[in-house]
């Protein structure tokens, strides 16, 4: 016979779970329609879930809101985690802007209630908030990995030059999202072409030798 502690446990998974699918959903509608015009009926219905069901997690749309954007804080941090690596920090300077903003258009792409919510024009002081959080970690990365290239540089230097690119990439991004095939090639091309004519004078162009090496250590 199944015991107390174990029932528990496994109620409790099943809450998770059907939150999950909950939060699933609340994704897609948002995708589609914004966060303003998503409706918890709209939710509850892609969840495959009765409103009344829906509101056992979820009193209103707000909280869903705020259950969504630690998952996609998350979703951020690993994302930039993995972009913006020592590895990355070295490669010429074209490479890494290549690697970067095509890696910033596929997870866009991939994850379009994330754009929704972070990159269109929030009226909710909780998505603002939430947008703020993103973007100031996002310029802690870069004026690391600025400082990794060009070691020194002043720390008011580092924070102009990140705030600027950020501030480039949110201005051209919108005109990518909209555009399909080859014009959002060429729209990126010239997204990358702003940032390397912007960051390169800076920054360098060529690869970077790791710290304390010599030219004949990275010679081949």
């Amino acid at each position: 016979m199944e015991s107390e502690q174990s029932a528990v446990v496994r109620r409790q998974e099943r809450g998770r779970r059907r939150m999950a699918e909950i939060l699933d959903a609340a994704e897609g509608v948002i995708a589609e329609n914004g966060f303003e015009d998503a409706t918890t009926n709209a939710i509850a219905a892609r969840a495959g879930v009765s409103p009344g069901s829906l509101y056992q997690f979820f009193r209103n749309k707000d909280e869903i809101l705020d259950a969504l954007v630690p998952r996609f804080v998350q979703r951020s941090h690993g994302f930039w985690d993995a972009q913006l690596t020592e590895d990355v920090a070295r490669l010429p300077l074209p490479d890494l802007i290549d690697r970067v903003v095509d890696a910033m258009a596929a997870f866009k792409a991939d994850s379009p209630a994330y754009w929704v919510l972070f990159h269109g024009s929030p009226t909710s002081p909780r998505l603002a908030r939430a947008a703020q959080e993103l973007n100031g970690g996002i310029a802690d990365r870069l004026r690391a990995l600025f400082a990794r290239r060009v070691p020194g540089l002043p720390e008011e230097r580092l924070d102009l030059l990140a705030k600027v690119a950020i501030a480039i990439t949110r201005g051209v991004f919108p005109m990518i999202m909209a555009a399909g095939g080859d014009d959002r090639r060429r729209v990126l091309a010239e997204l990358k072409g702003l940032l390397l004519g912007y960051l390169g004078p800076v920054l360098g162009y060529g690869p970077v030798r790791p710290s304390g090496t010599s030219p004949e250590d990275t010679a081949d």
